[in-house]
C-alpha cells in the first residue's frame, strides 16, 4: 500500500472544515485515561536504506545475501522508493513521445525541469532529453565536433570504458574517421607527453573519461588547455554521475561536450538496460546537438507552456538535415534521474558522494593492510583496481562461497590477474571485510 503523509496546509485545511482549532480536539472522544501521557520509546529514526536492509535481513531467513562490488560502468546504488512511486503513475508510466504539445504538457514540463537539473549539476548551458545510454551518447558527440571542425581524426584516451571503445569502433568504421589512442600513466591518468605528441596534428575532440574505467580522476583543466591549444574539442564521458556530488562541475573546468551515463540516479541495474545517455554541451553549439531539446514559451494567452524545439536535428523531419538518426529516447529514465536527484537535493548528492569516497578508500587501505598491490595510485572515487595472484576462475570461486560479486579483470587493457573493485553506499563495513577475508583465503 502507498502512503504519504498530510501535509501541514492539508491538515490545516482539514481542521478548518471541521471547525476545530487543534487536532486534541479530533481525538476529544477518546477517553483521557486511555491516552498515553509519556513519551512513547522508539528507537531513533533510520534512513530508509537501513530500514529496508533491516527487513530483508528478517526475511531472508538462511539464504546468503547478495554483495555487489561491481562496476564498471554500471553501479549498485540504493533507489529512494520515491522514484518508482512517482514512475508508475500512468501520466508517465504510459505515455508516448510528446509530439502533441497541448497534450502533453506534464510530460514536457517534467523533461524540461530534467534538462535544468542535469544543466545545474554540470554547468552545462545545454541538456538535451535524452539518449538511449553513455556509449552512443558518447559516439554522437564525436560525430558533433567531426561537423563542427570538419577533421577526420579524433584522439580517445585508452583507460575509456572498454565497451565504449568498441562502440565507437562501430559507429566510426563508415565514417572513415582516423582514431589515435592515448595511453594512460603507471598511475592510471592519461599520459600528457602522448597527449602533446599527438594532439600536434589535426583533430577534432579529444576523449577522455574521468573518473576513467579504473575510477581514476583526470586533471580535465590541464587536458583542456592542450586540446584549446591545439583548435580542439574536449569531450568528457562520465559514467559513475555520483562523483558529481563532489568533483568540480566539469564546465567550469573547460569540457566542450559532455556526455553520460545516469544510470546511477535512480535506475536500477537491470541486466545491463535500459539505461540513460546524457548529453550536454555550450550554447555556441546548440544547432549542432542530436536529440531533441524541450523549450519554455507561452501560449497565446501568455500563460507558460513547453514545447519540443529544434526538431529539425532529428531524422523523422527534414532527412537531409538531420544531425543524428536518434528519433526517440529514454523519457522514463530521465524522470528517474529527476526526481532520484530531486530527492536528495545538493546536499544529499553531496552526502551520497562522500559515503562511496570513504567506503572506497577504506576498502583500498584495508587491501594494503593485508598486501595486496594496487594497480594504479592516483586519485580516485569509488573504485579500486588491485593485482591479485590468482586467475578469474579461482576469484569467482572464492568470492561465490560468500555471496559476492565483483572483480572485473582488466585483462582489455593487457593487465593480467589484475582486477577493478566498485564500493558504494549498498556495501557496509562488515561487506568489505568479508571480501578482503575471502582474497585472502587460500
Amino acid at each position: 500500500m502507498k502512503f504519504i503523509s498530510h501535509t501541514k496546509k492539508e491538515i490545516e485545511e482539514m481542521m478548518n472544515d471541521l471547525g476545530i482549532s487543534s487536532l486534541d480536539e479530533l481525538f476529544e472522544d477518546i477517553p483521557d485515561e486511555i491516552k498515553i501521557k509519556d513519551e512513547l520509546n522508539l528507537p531513533k529514526p533510520s534512513s530508509e536504506l537501513a530500514v529496508k536492509s533491516e527487513i530483508e535481513n528478517i526475511f531472508s531467513f538462511n539464504t546468503i545475501p547478495k554483495r555487489i562490488f561491481l562496476g564498471g560502468g554500471a553501479y549498485n546504488h540504493f533507489i529512494p522508493s520515491t522514484v518508482n512511486y512517482v514512475l508508475n503513475r500512468g501520466e508517465f508510466y504510459t505515455s508516448y513521445t510528446p509530439y502533441q504539445p497541448e497534450l502533453s504538457q506534464g510530460m514536457l514540463q517534467a523533461l524540461f525541469e530534467f534538462q535544468s537539473v542535469m544543466s545545474d549539476l554540470t554547468g552545462a548551458d545545454v541538456t538535451n532529453a535524452s539518449m538511449y545510454d553513455g556509449a552512443t551518447s558518447l559516439a554522437e558527440a564525436v560525430f558533433m565536433a567531426e561537423r563542427i571542425k570538419n577533421k577526420k581524426r579524433v584522439l580517445i584516451a585508452n583507460s575509456l570504458n572498454p565497451e565504449y571503445q568498441e562502440v565507437l569502433k562501430t559507429y566510426l568504421k563508415p565514417r572513415d574517421l582516423k582514431v589515435d589512442y592515448i595511453d594512460f600513466k603507471d598511475d592510471g591518468t592519461i599520459d600528457f607527453n602522448k597527449l602533446e605528441d599527438k594532439s600536434k596534428k589535426g583533430f577534432s575532440a579529444l576523449v577522455i573519461q574521468s573518473p576513467n574505467y579504473f575510477g581514476i580522476i583526470e586533471d580535465i583543466e590541464k587536458i583542456s588547455k592542450i586540446v584549446k591549444d591545439r583548435d580542439g574539442i574536449l569531450i568528457l564521458s562520465i559514467t559513475e554521475m555520483i562523483s558529481l556530488g563532489l568533483l568540480k562541475s566539469p564546465f567550469e573546468l573547460g569540457v566542450d561536450i559532455l556526455t553520460g551515463e545516469a544510470q546511477s540516479f535512480g535506475i536500477p541495474l537491470s541486466y545491463g538496460g535500459p539505461y540513460l545517455g546524457i548529453f550536454q554541451t555550450k550554447k555556441e553549439y546548440i544547432r549542432d546537438v542530436p536529440g531533441r531539446i524541450i523549450g519554455e514559451t507561452v501560449d497565446r494567452n501568455g500563460k507558460r507552456c513547453f514545447v519540443m524545439t529544434l526538431r529539425t536535428r532529428e531524422q523523422d523531419i527534414r532527412r537531409e538535415k538531420a544531425k543524428s538518426n536518434i528519433c526517440t529516447n529514454n523519457s522514463l529514465n530521465a524522470i528517474a534521474a529527476l526526481v532520484y536527484l530531486v530527492n536528495l537535493g545538493p546536499k544529499g548528492l553531496k552526502k551520497i558522494a562522500e559515503i562511496n569516497y570513504k567506503k572506497a578508500h577504506y576498502f583500498k587501505k584495508r587491501l594494503i593492510d593485508e598486501g595486496f598491490k594496487i594497480t594504479f595510485d592516483g586519485p580516485f572515487f569509488n573504485e579500486v583496481s588491485v593485482n591479485l595472484p590468482f586467475d578469474q576462475n579461482v576469484l569467482n570461486e572464492k568470492l561465490s562461497l560468500v555471496g559476492i560479486e565483483g572483480g572485473i579483470p582488466l585483462k582489455y587493457f593487457g593487465m593480467e590477474n589484475s582486477y577493478l573493485f566498485t564500493v558504494t553506499e549498498m556495501n557496509s563495513r562488515d561487506d568489505i571485510e568479508l571480501l578482503i577475508c575471502a582474497l585472502k583465503e587460500g
